[in-house]
This record gives structure tokens, sequence and C-alpha cells, in this order.
């Protein structure tokens, strides 16, 4: 059941990211059957992770392809919560999923397998947290790089630009800010939780808990660099892809060995 779940999410996620190309050209029909297309793909995944937590009986996902097929759509969750101005984000968002889908179905993320030897509990706060985070930072960054590409637009005065109801950069600047500022307390609970469990298990830090530091260290930097030297616009949106970077590189990194 869990694996037929898996193609109708793949499809409605391409065809709202081949909408959203479409509605990137010219506003109509194509952004309305793209959003609608993130809905019931939102909706087919949710089946497919339900299915998966039942069959387990707990929390499924504490293996790097099931923690990824959970990344993505807490992604999409955190997308459909944005507000109609922002439907562009889809275009960076939203060929993100599926990609990602498809690396994780690859990886059997997607199916149903042994539950991890970890309590409940600890893959909540640990994986729960940490993935939650990165899904903020994911929606960071798309304001981020939105941000760039408007701004270069309006540079470049665009006629174009003035046949889409667009967020201003003030908004778009304030609130990949606060996506971080929610998102990093979540990254700095769950990595907590899991080097108090690293340590007590007696293991070494291995390349994806530096990795993850390292992103830690990123975003920090991107909220401290904000309030202290009053870094915005352009400055800030460029650290925040580079923290994005980080993000990707600790989720396909992530070796199947690390929640063995």
């Amino acid at each position: 059941m869990a694996e037929l779940l898996f193609w109708p999410t793949l499809l409605l996620y391409g065809e709202a990211a081949f909408g959203y190309f479409g509605y990137a050209r010219r506003a109509g029909a194509a952004g309305r059957a793209a959003i609608w297309g993130v809905r019931l793909g939102w909706l087919a995944q949710t089946a497919l992770l339900a299915v998966q937590a039942t069959r387990e009986g707990g929390f499924p996902w504490g293996t790097w392809a099931g923690s990824l097929n959970l990344f993505v759509w807490l992604v999409v969750t955190v997308y459909l919560g944005v507000r109609r101005p922002y439907r562009l984000l889809g275009l960076a968002v939203m060929p993100l999923a599926a990609a990602l889908l498809v690396v994780s179905r690859a990886g059997g993320g997607t199916g149903t397998g042994a539950r991890s030897h970890y309590s409940n509990l600890f893959l909540v706060l640990h994986v729960g947290l940490v993935l939650a985070a990165f899904a903020g930072f994911t929606l960071a960054a798309a304001l981020s790089a939105f941000y760039i590409w408007q701004e270069r637009r309006l540079k470049r005065r665009e006629v174009t630009i003035l046949r889409r109801q667009a967020p201003s950069l003030a908004t778009l600047d304030r609130l990949a800010s606060r996506a971080v500022l929610f998102s990093l307390p979540a990254l700095t609970l769950g990595l907590a939780v899991g080097l108090v469990r690293l340590f007590a298990d007696g293991r070494r830090v291995d390349a994806v808990v530096v990795a993850t530091a390292l992103t830690w260290v990123v975003w920090s930097a991107y909220l401290v660099l904000r309030a202290a030297r009053g870094w915005s616009g352009r400055r800030a949106a460029y650290v925040a892809l580079a923290g994005f970077a980080l993000v990707i590189v600790v989720r396909l990194a992530l070796p199947a060995a690390h929640f063995a």
C-alpha cells in the first residue's frame, strides 16, 4: 500500500513543478493547477506516511531514506503554510521535493521495513526536530532566492514584474529571518539530544554530526550577522543559500549506518 501511494505523490509533485514553470512565464491556469498538485500530492504523501507508521507501530523514519521521505513531507507542509503572494516559491520547492522523493524511494524510504532499535521518543526529538529545522531552513533559502531574483528584476525594470502580485523585498527579507529564528532552536535541541545519546553510547562523532554542527554554525551566524552587523537583503540571502547548501549535503550524505 505504501509503495502504491508513492506514484500519485510523485506525479502530483512533478505536475506542480511543471505548473510553476508555466506560472513563472504567464499567470493563469498553470498556477492553479500547480497549487492543487501540491495539495493533492501532500495528501497522498500524508497517507503514505500514515501507512508506514501504522504498519511499524512507531516512528519508521529513522533510516537515511526514511528520514528523507519525512523531510520532503515537512518541506511541502511548510510551503503550504505560506500565503498566495509567495506562490512562486513553488518554483524552487517542488522540483526539489520531487527529486528527493525519488531518491528516498530508491533507498527504500517510501516502503516499510525493520524498526529502529532507538526509542520513538528519541527519534521524534532527534530526527523529527532536526528535519523540522531543515524544512524551515529550506523555506528561508527559497525566500532568499526569491529575494535575489526579485531584486535583479527590479534593477532591470522589467515590465512583467508588475503583472503579478509579488511581496516587497523587505517582506521577503523579514520572513526569511523569521523562518530561521523559529528553525534554529529546533536544530539546537535536536542536535543536543543526538549528541547526548551519541556520547552515552560511547560512539564516535561521525561526518554527519560534524556537517550538522557546521550547518548550525552557519545559520547561527546568519542571525548574529543580522543582529550585530545589520546584515540584511542580498548579503543575508547569500548566507542563507550557503546554509541551505549544507542542509542538502547533510540530507544526501547521511549514511544508513548513522541510525543503525
